[in-house]
């Protein structure tokens, strides 16, 4: 009997153990397939590429409100900055005789109102990160001869852009190296000639 129960004991603890051992298994795997899927190239290529355009856009909104538009609400007829020119379309309930000084304040009075300074602001900035990437684009196009700033035409046939060396429009799938005129043209010449055939077609009877 003693040897029987040390057995039992034994089987016990090798069914633990193995039990250990499949989740010590699984576990590393999972760290493992984590491991593959956080660093591989493409992400963290996105990771990158996300964090210094955030960078980027707040540089150049940055220059764009603290730069660009101070000399230009001093040089222009405005009596404040330009985020802070709107137009009340309706006054609140406290609306100041002399009017309101701030957006800030004609918001906290519940007015109604037109916050144009602050559109043409942000208007200002995508223009100023638009020319800015643009910029970029262009002096690395130059400098690595990779043209990434691709020049594009508009398919005749339906009228949707792309790329300028395409010999066939990747949307309609229409020739765009003269043989789609080509073949029209003989398809109306046989339709208007007695006795020609259509082409890829028999001879007429």
């Amino acid at each position: 009997m003693p040897r029987l129960q040390d057995t039992h004991v034994y089987d016990r603890h090798e069914e633990e153990d193995d039990l250990l051992n499949r989740n010590r298994r699984r576990v590393v795997r999972l760290w493992e397939d984590f491991i593959d899927f956080a660093f591989q190239g493409n992400v963290l290529e996105i990771a990158f590429g996300l964090i210094l355009a955030t960078m980027f856009t707040a540089l150049v909104t940055s220059f764009v409100s603290d730069i660009v538009l101070p000399p230009i609400s001093v040089l222009l007829p405005l009596n404040k900055n330009l985020e802070e020119k709107f137009a009340v379309l309706r006054s609140g309930a406290n609306h100041p005789a002399e009017g309101y000084n701030t957006l800030k304040q004609a918001q906290a009075d519940g007015a109604v109102v037109m916050a144009y300074g602050f559109f043409m602001n942000r208007l200002l900035n995508f223009m100023g990160v638009g020319f800015s990437l643009y910029s970029i684009a262009s002096v690395y196009q130059w400098m690595s001869k990779d043209p990434i700033i691709k020049k594009t035409i508009r398919c005749q046939y339906c009228c949707k852009f792309v790329n300028i060396n395409s010999i066939r429009c990747i949307n309609c799938t229409s020739w765009l190296d003269g043989r789609e005129d080509h073949f029209h043209h003989q398809i109306h010449t046989s339709a208007t000639t007695p006795g020609t055939s259509t082409p890829g077609a028999g001879p007429s009877q």
